[in-house]
């Protein structure tokens, strides 16, 4: 079977038309993972038997003339850093190689509750800290499209998983750009939503101000279909939120402000992407957009506010992984040394070295110099956007600063490694919903363009994206 052009639409209705059975979709998809993954290593878990016998429960209830909910008989992935009851969540690390979830997350509890059907756990750089799909203890992630290339990260799993058909859509984590980034990347569509609009209960945290779950899949209409099922108040998250009306107002392509962000389009980004993003924006303008350019003067200290406030938040959050409550332990003469050689050996070198800058950021002396001060920029970041969004209706820019770099030219360079965050990072800032979609590529590298919306305004995002896949 070629489920190469399959979306959630037209799984359904071939399931429902008997085209083909779920079992034999599910195992289509499965094979795939057999045959591609090798190359490719987008996976941490595979559910072989669990997907199977969920399969052949919504073929029963198709064969019984029951009518499919939102995501029954869809195939989907997890990242790894999300708990899905009775299956190891590892956030590729091997502190937590053998550790076996208690319970669902909130979004993996909406997921099964409307019918999808999960294949497997996706790999990650550890604790989604890393923007190449590198730093993972299971393994390097391959971009599908050039081996020799990232795929980005830390959603390098489930960006890859989606772009190489081995499942239609799949959740990943944003906190700095981690799912927008690899969709870039990968070729496909990303999504991160406001800030609170779905629930983190259940997700490994990282910088728990900034993380943010969010769909990736093969097309803009597939990303909605699976926000919509996954977004929503949870009693277990105080962050999150029921948006109870739609706010947006009814997008018409003629009448729309579109801001292109100047600093977005400078010095440092690399010239292919300019010129796909400016293409970009003659399509849009062709079609009757107001094209307008715009300036966000804070921006610019975004990477610095992130590798602040993202650090100490880590520091604080991995604290838990000590040796003693849960995960791996090494064992040592006394406690302290248990927690030491435990921490040291079972943690990467990407995590300790984020430990240790978030600890001295939170260290007596520092605070008000470093996390107080970054707090602070936040603020100018946040009016920054809320003023510019009172001329316009959308912004625009590249989702990614360069191409996909080769495997292992970065890793001696921490700093050009975190420069990858630069264009997305923003939105994670001021908690704002943006979206990356496939704009062109320079060879066989993908390259993807990024809009963002004011808060709560997922449904304008989605609709000029899909207006934007059609051009």
């Amino acid at each position: 079977m070629d489920v190469s052009s399959l979306t959630i639409r037209k799984i359904q209705k071939g399931l429902t038309d008997k085209k083909f059975s779920c079992e034999d979709l599910t195992k289509t998809y499965l094979g795939n993972i057999q045959k591609t993954d090798k190359e490719i290593n987008a996976f941490i878990t595979v559910f072989d038997k669990q997907a199977v016998e969920e399969a052949r429960r919504v073929d029963g209830l198709i064969s019984k003339g029951k009518k499919l909910l939102a995501l029954e008989g869809v195939p989907l992935a997890i990242k790894d850093n999300m708990l899905v009851s009775g299956q190891k969540c590892t956030a590729g690390s091997k502190i937590l190689e053998n550790y076996v979830a208690p319970y669902d997350a909130t979004v993996v509890k909406k997921i099964k509750k409307q019918g999808g059907i999960i294949l497997g756990k996706t790999n990650l750089d550890e604790f989604a800290m890393g923007a190449s799909g590198e730093y993972s203890a299971y393994g390097v992630t391959k971009n599908p499209h050039s081996s020799e290339h990232v795929p980005g990260g830390s959603s390098s799993g489930s960006a890859a998983a989606v772009s190489a058909d081995m499942c239609p859509v799949a959740l990943g984590s944003d906190t700095a750009g981690s799912v927008r980034y690899p969709s870039s990347l990968c070729g496909v569509v990303g999504m991160k939503p406001t800030y609170g609009a779905v629930s983190r209960c259940g997700l490994i945290a990282m910088a728990s101000s900034l993380d943010q779950i969010g769909p990736i899949a093969k097309n803009v209409e597939d990303a909605e279909i699976l926000f919509n099922e996954i977004k929503g108040k949870d009693s277990m998250d105080a962050t999150s939120y029921e948006q109870l009306q739609e706010i947006s107002k009814k997008i018409d392509i003629k009448n729309l402000r579109i801001g292109v962000v100047k600093e977005c389009l400078r010095d440092g980004i690399q010239k292919e992407i300019i010129d796909i993003t400016k293409a970009s924006i003659d399509k849009l303008e062709k079609q009757g957009a107001k094209i307008e350019t715009v300036s966000l003067p804070h921006i610019e200290y975004g990477i610095a506010c992130y590798y602040i406030i993202m650090p100490a938040e880590a520091s604080s959050n991995l604290a838990r992984y000590d040796g003693v409550k849960f995960g791996k332990t090494k064992e040592a003469k006394d406690l302290l040394n248990t927690y030491l050689e435990t921490r040291g050996e079972f943690f990467g070198k990407e995590v300790k070295r984020r430990i240790m800058l978030g600890t001295y950021c939170l260290s007596a002396g520092y605070y008000d110099s470093y996390y107080l001060k970054a707090q602070k920029v936040i603020v100018k970041i946040k009016e920054d956007f809320d003023n510019i969004f009172k001329k316009v209706d959308l912004l625009l820019t590249p989702t990614s600063p360069f191409l996909p770099f080769k495997l292992g030219e970065r890793l001696t360079d921490p700093l050009s490694m975190y420069m990858a965050d630069l264009l997305t990072v923003p939105a994670n800032l001021a908690g704002l919903p943006a979206i990356s979609v496939p704009a062109g590529s320079v060879g066989k590298l993908p390259v993807g363009i990024q809009f963002m919306a004011p808060q709560y305004e997922e449904e304008r995002i989605f609709k000029i994206a899909k207006f934007f896949e059609t051009l």
